[in-house]
């Protein structure tokens, strides 16, 4: 039998590593090709890695909470069948030089994964004299968190180099997750560990604005026919169609109909080019307790204000229920933020790249407003978008949110279906 490698795979667009946030096989155990082996959980997507192989699970590489880059082994496999025997004799030496012997526990423990080496090299920790709750003894990132908190780091001695042998070299580039030297914490501090998602979160946040030069600008939208129009159909839209009828549908609906007027916005930047986007795939952000995700509506030009809501509901419960796929977050061209159902009424998102602009749809507030020099109580909203200046310019942007702001106004019963 062939021992075949198992590797973190890429679950997204721009996706450069994973956390395993969960094993769902033990070494020993028999699987099918496509069974589920482990749960992933990137910036984008939490996701099921299943396998490729039907086979015995022969070793767990990475434990639980380890990041890992993409294309990294995670787990080995003895796959079923004959393999011709000069394959057999590469497969056995590459077992031999990657593999512990199983019945030294101690060779297990010290195959480290990157995350492991690089806590242990940041907070000067000796794996030796750690205690492995991973597989076969193996020391996951947990184990040395528990050391850190525990203040262990400054009683063990410092590792020499041939102490330590990493699994895979770590990147000499990669970027110290030690805490700013003017952060100090005092008693009664809590001290949280950055999970996968969180600094996936931050780097992708950081290249935006690093690369991305930002420009705002917003609108203000008198939106009062579309209250009523959506507040009369909501009880009976509910009871036939089993969801919601939003009103963060009908920005959307209105925001890929602008965009198919004004394709400029549906651009991204690339270096010596801008690539203009055929399909209109609006982004939506979707949040968590502890993270943000950016699902899909594809061709939102083409679907109805019914559509849009029952893709909305879908993706919303899919998020919260951490059954969102890797294609569900895939090939969006512009980012529709409903920043308003936290109660915000004005706010500069930052742009979700490699997109050129992201809309910021804010609370409906009832205001007075003056109309042919009479004051009335209206329901406002504000449109607040944030575009890429090497992409895009105030002309088009201006002319954009004129249009979105005049499709809104002009949403009524007697000028709007919502099938």
């Amino acid at each position: 039998m062939a021992i075949e490698k198992i590797t973190m795979p890429q679950l997204g667009e721009s996706v450069t590593e994973g956390t395993i946030s969960k094993w769902l096989v033990s070494v020993g155990d028999h699987v099918n090709k496509y069974d589920p082996l482990a749960e992933v959980m990137t910036d984008k997507v939490n996701a099921e890695v299943p396998s490729s192989f039907s086979g015995t699970i022969k070793e767990l590489i990475a434990g639980e909470d380890d990041t890992l880059p993409v294309g990294e082994v995670i787990c080995l496999i003895e796959v079923e069948g004959t393999v011709p025997q000069e394959e057999q004799k590469t497969s056995d030496k590459t077992v031999e030089e990657s593999a512990p012997k199983t019945a030294d526990s101690q060779s297990n423990k010290s195959r480290y994964s990157p995350a492991v080496m690089r806590l242990s090299q940041e907070h000067n920790i000796n794996l030796d004299a750690v205690t492995g709750t991973g597989a076969g003894g193996r020391i996951t990132r947990k184990d040395i968190l528990a050391v850190i908190e525990k203040g262990g780091a400054a009683e063990v001695k410092e590792t020499s180099a041939s102490t330590v042998q990493p699994e895979a070299p770590v990147a000499a580039a990669a970027p110290k997750t030690q805490q700013p030297a003017s952060v100090v914490s005092a008693a009664g501090d809590q001290e949280i560990p950055v999970t996968g998602v969180r600094k996936a979160i931050a780097a992708n946040m950081l290249r935006s604005k690093h690369e991305i030069p930002h420009a705002w600008t917003m609108v203000e939208v008198d939106v009062t026919n579309l209250v009523s129009y959506r507040d009369a159909l909501k009880t009976e839209f509910k009871q036939k169609e089993g969801f919601n009828l939003t009103y963060f549908a009908f920005f959307v609906k209105a925001v890929a109909q602008a965009l198919k007027e004004f394709p400029q916005m549906n651009s991204m930047w690339a270096g010596d080019r801008i690539v203009q986007k055929k399909d209109i795939n609006v982004s939506i952000a979707v949040a968590t307790d502890d993270a943000l995700f950016v699902p899909v509506i594809k061709q939102a030009d083409e679907k109805t204000i019914k559509g849009i809501a029952r893709e909305i509901t879908e993706l919303a419960q899919k998020v919260r229920t951490g059954s969102l796929k890797s294609e569900d977050m895939q090939g969006g061209t512009f980012t529709v933020n409903n920043t308003g159902s936290f109660g915000s009424v004005q706010s500069m998102g930052i742009i979700n790249y490699p997109q050129a602009a992201i809309l910021q749809v804010e609370s409906i507030v009832k205001r007075p407003v003056i109309i042919d020099n009479m004051i009335a109580v209206r329901d406002m909203v504000n449109l607040c978008l944030s575009l890429d200046h090497r992409v895009l310019d105030g002309l088009v942007c201006g002319r954009f949110l004129a249009r979105v702001k005049e499709i809104l106004e002009s949403t009524s019963k007697e000028n709007t279906s919502v099938y």
